[in-house]
């Protein structure tokens, strides 16, 4: 059984996190995902979720204010989205969304976003694509939102 739990600074949890981070397999960002967790520069009602199964980390997913997007009009991301291979196709990335889309509702926004490189992934939970964005690296992905209410 899959668990969902808030992670909040300077517990168990986080560091667990920071392992997770730090050994798992998405080479393209972990680093940028763990200097996030080292430097704590969460604001407001930002947060990360940690997916526990049998005491262990098995995914992740953030919500943030701002993401690696020029885009400040557009909140809250969903973002930093992932499940360790060993768990995938147990739907352990909609448990993650479900839950940061719950917390983001009872925050009081109607909406959540999520970038992505993929097509056909997101709708899956209900999102719907908007526009092709273009990242702070020049790259363009694709803008998703959803509806909390």
């Amino acid at each position: 059984m899959v668990t969902i739990s808030k992670v909040n600074k300077d517990t168990e949890l986080a560091k667990q996190l920071l392992k997770f981070v730090e050994d798992c397999s998405w080479h393209d960002v972990k680093e940028h995902i763990a200097n996030m967790i080292r430097s704590w520069e969460f604001t407001d009602w930002e947060c990360m979720f940690a997916a526990v199964e049998d005491g262990k980390i098995v995914g992740m997913a953030f919500i943030m204010k701002e993401d690696y997007y020029p885009l400040p009009d557009i909140y809250p991301w969903i973002s930093c989205i992932f499940v360790t291979e060993s768990a995938r196709g147990h739907h352990i990335s909609g448990q993650l969304i479900d839950h940061a889309n719950s917390y983001a509702k009872e925050l009081g926004f109607k909406r959540t976003y999520i970038p992505t490189e993929y097509t056909g992934l997101y709708e899956h939970y209900g999102y719907r694509y908007v526009r092709d964005i273009v990242n702070y690296g020049g790259g363009t992905d694709r803008l998703y939102v959803k509806e909390t209410e």
